[in-house]
């Protein structure tokens, strides 16, 4: 609802549009459901984005997001870790009005017409039409708590308040002498709890008594709050989380559970990591470079090596697009070459994988490094394989199977690395291939990429940047599986 004069009183807000010709108490309550719902329809209708930023859920999620909203009902995302469950909690917001008018001077942000909290309908009687209103924008109508296991009754509902009881001459089991906690200050709004699982069995109870019978006990005393909120969860699958489960009667009260998923393709992968990885600007990074990153999350999610139950975020793939960005950066301000990201720079990036894989008791054994380097070169090798394994590269084998060693300048103008490379055959025409530019960086950066993707294939061996003949066990398994 869009009011062009914001009116300060309800006197005012009575005379504009929508709300002409309504009186204090007239029992037409417009809830936060029928909010969205409404807003909702209207962006529906009109082709409207709906979740800017949510990438790769529209023909999973986002059906089934769309269904819970528009039947007014409360629902959990569950998913793993970094697949987007706070990010779509947050973008529910955008279905709320730009601004509603609630009763000034309260806590609990309250309905001008038909307040639900004794101190708004106290004050409602008290100043009738000259009833002082402000105006909530739907950015302070988003309340979120990440939950914890210390989290209180007190916290979420709230807590008795004996100085304001005595302030006010009211008993300690009246609502007006409560300290709200951040679900009344919610009211009019959505609140979100993530995490849910990690809140104690009791809190848990007492979200669902408020929401559903409108009262709780707080220490002894029954109190009741008649709530106008829209309530959405996150949690990890109750088999992943060992820290505690989401109490059953929960679980019954909420209207959906939404599964949410990692992307299930490498190019959807590849554009929510370009949307949210950060790089200064002139950093260079090729398609080919940006594919085989993304691939490094395809194949820690498949590795027997790494907790499958845990998950592997698409934070990995965007910090790791980060870092290697910025070792290109370095490179370029000691070198002075042009920042385009290659192979090395992936390597550089070490840290931003292994501390976001979870690994089994084998890939302890291992150690996160050996893994993390494991998984670089099952990317690259499948990376290669899928856009350029057609490609004749039997004389640059032979010329590594004659004895023949090749380390890559780590340093210095690209030209001199490009001209380095051409002593290894038909690199420099397959990397201008691939890299399908004339800038000197790029096609260093293709010409790496290519023998990367052959050790990655066993094609060739690796040892930090020296590239040489795969082992004599390798060479033999390639007369099978590998050609």
């Amino acid at each position: 609802m869009t009011v062009t004069a914001k009116a300060r009183t309800l006197g005012e807000l009575l005379q504009t549009e929508g709300y002409a010709g309504r009186a204090p108490f007239d029992g037409r309550i417009r809830l936060v459901q029928d909010e969205v719902r409404d807003n909702l329809t209207r962006k529906l209708r009109s082709g409207e984005e709906l979740f800017p930023g949510v990438v790769g859920y529209d023909d999973t999620v986002i059906p089934q997001l769309v269904n819970a909203l528009l039947a007014r009902q409360n629902f959990i995302l569950l998913g793993l870790r970094g697949q987007a469950k706070s990010r779509i909690l947050r973008a529910i917001t955008g279905l709320l009005d730009e601004e509603v008018p609630v009763i000034a001077g309260v806590d609990m942000p309250d309905d001008v017409l038909n307040p639900v909290g004794a101190e708004g309908r106290a004050l409602l009687e008290a100043h009738g039409l000259d009833l002082p209103i402000r105006w909530l924008p739907r950015a302070d109508r988003y309340v979120e708590k990440l939950a914890t296991p210390d989290v209180t009754v007190a916290d979420l509902v709230g807590d008795v308040d004996p100085i304001k009881a005595a302030r006010l001459g009211t008993s300690l089991g009246d609502v007006r002498s409560m300290h709200f906690g951040l679900l009344p200050r919610a009211n009019r709004g959505i609140f979100a709890v993530n995490e849910l699982a990690d809140l104690s069995p009791k809190v848990q109870v007492a979200l669902f008594n408020i929401l559903q019978e409108g009262d709780v006990q707080i220490k002894g005393y029954p109190i009741r709050l008649e709530l106008d909120v829209m309530l959405v969860f996150s949690a990890n699958p109750e088999d992943y989380t060992a820290r505690g489960k989401i109490v059953t009667p929960l679980k019954d009260r909420i209207g959906s559970e939404i599964r949410t998923h990692y992307p299930t393709d490498v190019r959807l992968g590849m554009d929510i990591t370009a949307q949210e990885a950060a790089r200064a600007e002139g950093v260079i990074v090729p398609p080919f470079i940006a594919e085989l990153i993304e691939e490094i999350a395809f194949q820690a999610r498949e590795d027997g090596r790494v907790d499958k139950l845990s998950g592997v975020s698409q934070r990995l793939p965007i910090s790791l697009m980060e870092v290697a960005a910025a070792n290109a950066e370095r490179r370029s301000l000691v070198a002075g070459d042009a920042p385009v990201v290659r192979v090395s720079d992936v390597y550089a990036g070490l840290p931003a994988i292994t501390g976001k894989m979870e690994l089994e008791y084998e890939g302890e054994l291992k150690g996160a490094d050996q893994v993390a380097r494991d998984v670089i070169r099952k990317a690259a090798g499948a990376t290669y394989a899928r856009n350029y394994g057609s490609a004749n590269t039997r004389d640059l084998e032979k010329w590594f199977e004659a004895g023949n060693v090749f380390r890559f300048p780590q340093g210095g103008a690209s030209a001199a690395a490009l001209k380095a490379a051409g002593e290894v055959p038909g690199l420099s025409d397959l990397a201008a291939e691939v890299a399908a530019s004339s800038d000197d960086a790029v096609r260093v950066s293709a010409a790496e990429f290519i023998l990367e993707g052959l050790y990655g294939r066993k094609k060739l061996s690796r040892a930090e940047e020296l590239y040489a003949a795969p082992e004599a066990e390798t060479r033999q398994q390639r007369g099978g599986r590998w050609n």
